[in-house]
């Protein structure tokens, strides 16, 4: 306990000196090496407050949904910052799946899927999850992250190349890193800096182009018609991911392929369960069967990581049949974007990203005003997140509204007049 409060008065007062001793007057208890790495996170955790860019996690103390209650707030509050594109994540016919699925298959596996983890509603789900996106075969993960980690160094080899926006997100970064073949980075959305990258590496065995579907910071999709021309001009194969597009994006929800015309096209798609298709946890990849079957056979995460929870699957399956059988879902999302997107723009505020898709960045530029806006709002009832550096580039800092099927028009005519009052108060908006 002694030592305890020793170390936490150093830390108060950055005393590196005192630190590294510390071992000493606490009975050899803390190493030097331990205090002074301490000391070094320490000052790093300093900075990001002194930057304004620190990330307060806020506790949500009820179910995710258009309304939510957070702790320390005695009302309800507006939820404007949630992957729940559909408003799955509370609906009871999701939450009803889950508990019978819990009853029925347990809490889990405690297992891999080749040891004894697979159960017949993982195959069951994997084949929904293949014929909604019209492709052979389909293989889950614990999480999207994980289908991005498990996919690059499975299917390529130094006789490759990968090709690869270079936004893309931080999961197909990481999973890129991990294979041994070339690896190119084009300009975000730049087709002539892609096509130039794909002469350049005409001598490869195989090449894959790379892109989100829609980027998630920015909102803007992927120009996904272009892409997959040149990946056929020059004989390469086109990857994208989906986890800001399946389930809403698109006329019945499945995402950028439809929204740009071209189902089927796009060889391999990677998605996750833990956005619009209920919300809770999974990912997964969708592709030619030879390539699934590689998957299972050498895909890392996949063989050794648990196998996904019963109750998850049956979310996620269920959340599957209710966009499958119900195109209204999708439209709702677009109608309710449209309306958010129309009036602040009106009131003068700077929206990015694709006027179709409910990721609305209303961009400010400055990340000490992005917090200062986001706390601002939430005293307004309304919870949205600031974004800044290292999230989105310096300089670009933005509030990233994302809007749901399960937001009324009300509800987003309310979110809009707090902008603008907000606006106004801190100079943003006239």
């Amino acid at each position: 306990m002694v030592g305890t409060l020793l170390f936490n008065a150093c830390i108060r007062q950055n005393n590196a000196k005192l630190l590294s001793n510390l071992w000493i007057s606490t009975n050899g208890r803390l190493s030097s090496s331990l205090a002074e790495t301490k000391n070094i996170l320490s000052n790093e955790l300093n900075g990001i407050r002194e930057a304004g860019t620190w990330k307060a996690e806020r506790v949500i103390t009820s179910k995710q949904k258009s309304e939510i209650r957070v702790k320390g707030n005695q009302q309800p509050i507006m939820n404007f910052c949630a992957n729940n594109y559909l408003g799955l994540s509370a609906n009871e016919e999701v939450i009803e799946a889950g508990k019978k699925a819990l009853d029925s298959h347990g809490a889990g596996l405690s297992s891999v899927r080749f040891i004894c983890g697979t159960q017949d509603i993982h195959k069951d789900l994997e084949a929904k999850i293949a014929k909604f996106h019209e492709k052979d075969d389909a293989i889950l993960y614990a999480s999207c992250f994980d289908a991005n980690a498990g996919l690059f160094e499975v299917l390529l080899t130094p006789e490759d190349a990968v090709i690869s926006d270079e936004l893309n997100h931080a999961s197909i970064i990481d999973g890129i890193r991990l294979c041994k073949a070339e690896r190119l980075r084009y300009k975000h959305r730049d087709m002539a800096d892609l096509e130039n990258l794909l002469i350049k590496t005409k001598g490869s065995r195989q090449r894959l182009i790379v892109t989100d579907g829609v980027f998630s910071m920015d909102g803007n999709v992927a120009p996904l018609k272009e892409i997959c021309d040149l990946a056929d001009k020059h004989k390469a194969l086109v990857f994208i991911d989906e986890c800001h597009a399946t389930g809403f994006f698109g006329k019945t929800g499945r995402g950028t392929e439809e929204h740009c015309g071209l189902t089927g096209r796009v060889d391999i798609i990677n998605s996750t369960l833990g956005k619009a298709l209920g919300g809770a946890a999974g990912g997964y990849t969708a592709g030619p069967k030879e390539l699934i079957d590689l998957l299972r056979q050498r895909s890392r995460p996949y063989l050794f990581s648990n196998t996904l929870p019963p109750p998850v699957v049956a979310c996620a399956s269920k959340a599957f049949d209710l966009v499958m059988k119900n195109v209204d879902l999708p439209q709702k999302v677009l109608k309710n974007t449209q309306q958010f997107r129309k009036r602040m723009t009106e009131a003068g505020f700077t929206i990015g990203g694709d006027n179709e898709h409910p990721i609305c960045p209303v961009m400010l530029g400055d990340a000490r005003l992005a917090s200062t806006f986001a706390d601002k709002m939430l005293e307004k009832g309304i919870y949205v997140i600031g974004f800044s550096f290292p999230v989105v580039p310096k300089g670009k800092a933005r509030i990233r509204v994302q809007i749901s099927a399960s937001h009324s028009s009300k509800e987003i005519d309310h979110a809009v007049d707090s902008f603008i009052e907000i606006g106004k108060e801190l100079g943003v908006v006239n």
